[in-house]
């Protein structure tokens, strides 16, 4: 899973990136003809140590998530030119994007306005990822003109209708829809197969705050959510700067530290959460002695697709998945006492993998 990290200019977002990753990339002078940076972290998962502790596996093995942070976003940002603009087709593959607003007081950044204003900023970059689509658009609408007037009348439905949903998706775009708020159906996206638009990746909003402000996250948090949460979008508020600086002590000392504060929840547990579920992802686990794993798939995957997660032979060749919950597992104490108790369940092709699924699976190739 790769998540991309963007903002404004001195809205704290390297800063967040160092706090979600444990990073160290600089912050204050990040320019924008910088390269993006990028880290990846461990997924943590209790239910992977637990595992890890009952079988003694030679290794063990937690999902990654890559986290790039890209060039903050300037003048030419979704034109096509200038240090902006070449890493907008970068930006089109990733998964998701986390916008970093800025909702911190800093005398020493500078700012176009007195006050700080998220609302302003967060309205600034939807223009920016909807001015990029538009051009996009606008592109590959002139490149199906030039094809449509060289074909039959015959040969031009497929096109056709691609041109008449690109025409679509422009008039809501233009009227500040983005593209995963759009109705579109599978058939539309078929149609779009290849594309890179990047109001229709889901967002992840975080809004930077001032350790000041921490006392009241949870209040601005439902604030933030009542006004910017739709499908495919939803918001988190911490401050990265309390997360980096809590990153240098020991585990023990941070908990204490976000005890005081009030914070519950780290800022990269927070964002693994909420990515997880903007993307409709779940985990499965694998367990054994020379192996304890747990492995994302999406939500909805069959056994078959989730046994191609962790080898192509696996699915080619797949005669059925045996299958017992963590829980049960867990609670057991052993898989031989799972089975005993008839908690362990041999599952076909059309089973639908659930989060916490422990899964062996048996294939012929």
């Amino acid at each position: 899973m790769q998540l991309g990290i963007i903002g404004l200019a001195r809205s704290g977002k390297t800063t967040v990136f160092n706090a979600v990753t444990r990073g160290s990339a600089q912050v204050g002078a990040y320019s924008s003809s910088a390269q993006p940076n990028v880290g990846v972290v461990n997924v943590p998962d209790e239910r992977v140590d637990r595992l890890a502790a009952i079988y003694h596996p030679k290794k063990t093995t937690y999902a990654t998530i890559q986290y790039v942070d890209f060039p903050a976003a300037g003048e030419s940002f979704g034109k096509g030119e200038g240090p902006a603009g070449k890493f907008i087709n970068d930006l089109g593959r990733m998964d998701a994007l986390i916008h970093v607003v800025r909702g911190f007081a800093d005398e020493t950044v500078p700012h176009p306005e007195v006050t700080v204003d998220p609302h302003r900023d967060i309205a600034t970059m939807d223009l920016e990822l909807a001015f990029a689509d538009l051009a996009a658009i606008d592109r590959r609408l002139q490149r199906l003109e030039t094809e449509l007037r060289s074909m039959k009348p015959g040969e031009r439905d497929a096109l056709q209708r691609t041109r008449d949903l690109l025409v679509r998706m422009k008039a809501a775009l233009e009227t500040e829809t983005p593209i995963r708020e759009q109705p579109l159906s599978g058939d539309d996206w078929k149609l779009l197969e290849g594309s890179q638009f990047l109001s229709s990746l889901p967002l992840l909003l975080v809004v930077n705050i001032g350790e000041e402000d921490l006392p009241r996250r949870a209040e601005l948090e439902e604030q933030y959510r009542a006004r910017y949460r739709r499908p495919g979008a939803d918001v988190a508020v911490f401050s990265g700067k309390f997360e980096m600086e809590l990153n240098e002590l020991s585990d023990e000392e941070a908990a204490e530290f976000r005890a005081s504060a009030g914070v519950s929840e780290t800022g990269m547990a927070e964002a693994i959460r909420l990515g997880y579920a903007l993307l409709g992802l779940v985990s499965f686990l694998t367990a054994g002695h020379d192996e304890c794993r747990a492995w994302t798939v999406p939500a909805g995957s069959t056994a078959p697709e989730a046994a191609g997660k962790i080898h192509s032979d696996l699915r080619r060749g797949f005669i059925r998945a045996e299958v017992i919950r963590y829980d049960d597992l867990v609670a057991c104490g052993s898989e031989a006492e799972a089975r005993k108790k008839g908690l362990l369940r041999t599952e076909g092709k059309q089973y639908i993998v659930q989060d916490g699924d422990i899964l062996n699976i048996l294939f012929n190739v």
